[in-house]
């Protein structure tokens, strides 16, 4: 009975202080009601349809495609896929990181900037260079070594494509974890008679095993869900993704592609949880107090040339794909005529000017809001106390778990009639991006929050203010480089978007990525190049800007340091 009246009084304590602020109050309304709206609702009507394909309860659509071979054939193609390109990417991501952290290689400023450049690149760029360069018409297979192939498209381009795409996602999250391992240990190991390599093996790896497999997951992720790449270079090769929206679009089967992209959703959410379990406990975190060394055991010269032959190689696998994208802007028609030209520049101006100005448009106003947004619901989280906490944690991160294109069909489905008829608008563009993306700028939030002592908040509430001003001139300014930081990421994945948004251009708002995509479709590589390339420029002098007027290193906004 006693515990009863605990328990209620605690409950009635929370919902008291929540009250008791009436600005906190609203907001938490308010962000619980957005979330809701953009991401449980879609979610919900795109299961909704699949459950309900003529009206009526039925697993119907479901039965189908788990009795045909050829939507069995395409989620074993991407679970091929998947595994595939995780354990390459991850085997790429760990040396890459080991080399920045451990191998102590020269030229790191330049490897770092190799390890995060493709996440800022336009999310088939990789593909149409892979075209461009192994293609029936590719420089390397066609002109040098004079073969006629397109074997190319398909598993083996994908791979390809895939592994260069998402490696540095399992770089950005072991470089963190493998600066985490206290070098005293690898140090002492090898003090005890222990060799580099055994060292390696029995201490280092053993730590940064969680870091590696929660990597994996990500990586495993994010080829499942991966749509840009599939539906260039992907061929016969069928994959979930790319068949859920050909299923929605190209043959109008509304529930059968809504039930595919909630089949892509179970394994990408059940990951999510996994992988956040894993960092969530930290295993691989060995510094307990200050370590007495700063520099991490030394590994020999032949590793540290190996190290340094790998990353050198990757990097210039990397720049060899933005170089022929350059170059495919300037010659007349790739692997035909090599004169050189300027007319698809001209050409590229005339179709993709507005395009480009509305995406930069688009991109520019939902890159603060999201931000924001995020720094709101991490300060929320790490410093108020509320029932329905853990819904708002929940739901603020769920986002970042959902493929784009179940988001995509959900947002078609859920904001194409009344009462939220928003199809064909800007605000819809800027709904998907503000809370696809906002996770980001929450996980940058709550990480910084976690190192600012509360004693500086409570002495600003004990004197009067409100949680709001106290947020605005306490808070925000404290944690200014990781609002930075989230605007940053944030407009890059806005600007290279394609998954989700795909299903939400109108003739009216166009994006840059789907526009690329037309043209690479219709084969106008020339086109498709001059616009991936502008798209990179426009991204990077974002980047570069945003580094210059705040003083953010490259590390603090891509997050590849601890």
């Amino acid at each position: 009975m006693s515990s009863d009246v605990v328990l209620t009084g605690k409950k009635e304590g929370k919902f008291y202080q929540l009250t008791r602020d009436p600005v906190l109050f609203i907001s938490v309304l308010l962000i619980l009601g957005l979330l809701l709206l953009f991401i449980v609702y879609p979610l919900y009507a795109a299961a909704k349809l699949s459950l309900t394909p003529g009206g009526k309860f039925s697993v119907s659509e479901y039965s189908y495609i788990f009795t045909h071979s050829g939507y069995i054939k395409t989620i074993r193609n991407s679970v091929v896929l998947g595994i595939s390109v995780a354990t390459l990417a991850t085997i790429v991501g760990f040396v890459f990181a080991y080399g920045m952290t451990k191998g102590n290689i020269g030229g790191k400023r330049f490897f770092q900037s190799m390890g995060i450049l493709p996440i800022i690149s336009p999310p088939f760029m990789f593909a149409l260079s892979v075209i461009l360069l192994f293609g029936r018409n590719g420089l390397i297979t066609a002109k040098l070594l004079n073969m006629d192939t397109g074997g190319i498209y398909g598993l083996k381009g994908l791979i390809i494509v895939q592994v260069i795409t998402m490696y540095p996602i399992a770089y950005m999250t072991l470089v963190g974890i493998l600066q985490g391992i206290d070098p005293d240990l690898e140090t002492c190991a090898m003090n005890l008679g222990a060799k580099r390599g055994r060292t390696f093996w029995t201490v280092t790896f053993p730590l940064a095993l969680p870091g590696i497999f929660a990597s994996w997951l990500l990586v495993f992720v994010g080829s499942l869900t991966d749509f840009g790449n599939p539906i260039i270079i992907g061929g016969e090769f069928d994959v979930l993704s790319v068949k859920a929206y050909l299923e929605f679009t190209g043959m109008g089967n509304l529930p059968r592609g809504a039930a595919l992209a909630i089949l892509l959703l179970v394994p990408t959410v059940l990951v999510f949880f996994i992988q956040k379990y894993i960092m969530k406990n930290k295993t691989y975190v060995t510094i307990t107090g200050k370590s007495s060394r700063r520099g991490s055991a030394s590994v020999s010269k032949a590793t540290r040339a190996g190290l340094f032959a790998f990353c050198l190689s990757v990097s210039i696998f990397v720049l060899m794909f933005y170089t022929t994208i350059i170059g495919g802007s300037f010659v007349k028609l790739w692997g035909v005529n090599w004169t050189p030209t300027l007319k698809w520049f001209a050409y590229s101006f005339d179709v993709g000017f507005t395009t480009l100005k509305n995406t930069l448009y688009l991109a520019i106003i939902q890159t603060p809001i999201t931000a924001l947004l995020g720094m709101v619901i991490a300060f929320i989280v790490v410093r108020k106390s509320f029932p329905g906490k853990g819904a708002l944690d929940f739901l603020s991160m769920l986002s970042y778990a959902i493929p784009g294109t179940a988001i995509g069909i959900g947002y078609i489905l859920a904001f194409n009639k009344a009462p939220f008829e928003l199809s064909g608008t800007a605000f819809i563009l800027i709904a998907v991006y503000v809370f696809r993306n906002v996770p980001i700028g929450v996980q940058g939030g709550i990480a910084a929050l976690k190192q600012i002592s509360t004693d500086i908040e409570e002495s600003s509430t004990n004197l009067g203010a409100t949680t709001a001003y106290t947020f605005r001139k306490i808070t925000l300014p404290l944690i200014r480089p990781s609002f930075f930081a989230g605007a940053t990421f944030a407009f890059v994945r806005a600007m290279t978007a394609i998954s989700a948004i795909i299903f939400l251009v109108s003739a009216r708002w166009n994006h840059l990525t789907v526009l690329i995509l037309a043209q690479t479709e219709i084969m106008r590589l020339g086109a498709a190049s001059v616009l991936s390339f502008v798209l990179i420029i426009v991204i990077m002098t974002f980047v570069f800007l945003i580094m210059k007027l705040t003083g953010l290193k490259q590390s603090q906004i891509f997050g590849t340091t601890n």
